[in-house]
């Protein structure tokens, strides 16, 4: 599996770096974007604007030119927002965890699921959310825009598995971070699922072992 040219979107934070290092063990080569500088080892690295079409296809053509191809697209950029009741969530809010969660995603995919057709083949793994499965108070917003990017994960395997290209999405439950310990000082954090866990599932689901799996959500959450 070695020498695979993976694209990770929102490297520099905690989940992004924990991925990173999974892959590059692997010997793979990476690409890293995220909307912050990062000072991660990396065959190309750059900061992007996932908000902005133009920007991140410029990216992805950059990768492509540099190394050759992208063989695996994991998407983790995001964001996290508790929010109001549902009939007094602000447009703001609702706007914001959309932007965040699904159309950076969307414009992701505009950028490379065409270079990945060309090649005739490809891996991508998106980023859900076990909040996606069932709202719950005060997450409206947010359930919603990650229940949306479980529904595009489906659409999206059904379109391109007879291409060769491969698309599945995990959904984790609190993931143990730096901020979310910061927004969530009383939490009991040995129940969170740790970001080298969610790691060995993303690589477990692009390898050889995981290549009959399709449109699949995957949860990902501690046990203890």
């Amino acid at each position: 599996m070695s020498g695979r040219v993976v694209l990770i979107t929102g490297a520099a934070g905690a989940l992004g770096r924990a991925v990173a290092e999974r892959f590059a063990s692997e010997g793979d080569r990476l690409a890293l974007l995220d909307q912050v500088p990062m000072n991660l080892e990396a065959a190309y690295q750059g900061q992007c604007d996932l908000g902005n079409s133009a920007e991140t296809e410029a990216h992805a053509a950059r990768i492509v030119s540099q190394l050759g191809r992208i063989d695996i697209l994991l998407n983790i950029a995001g964001g996290f927002e508790m929010g109001e009741p549902v009939h007094a969530t602000s447009e703001k809010t609702w706007r914001f965890m959309f932007e965040v969660n699904l159309w950076t995603l969307v414009r992701m995919l505009e950028a490379v699921v065409p270079i990945m057709r060309e090649q005739g083949e490809g891996r991508i793994v998106n980023m859900g959310a076990r909040a996606a499965l069932r709202g719950s108070a005060l997450m409206g917003a947010y359930a919603a825009s990650k229940s949306a990017v479980i529904r595009l994960t489906e659409s999206l395997s059904d379109e391109l598995k007879e291409s060769g290209v491969q698309v599945n999405c995990i959904l984790p439950s609190v993931i143990d971070t730096p901020r979310n310990r910061s927004d969530m000082p009383d939490a009991d954090f040995s129940r969170w699922v740790q970001p080298q866990r969610i790691a060995e599932v993303m690589a477990f689901l692009v390898s050889d072992g995981g290549a009959d799996i399709h449109g699949a959500s995957i949860p990902v959450e501690s046990l203890s």
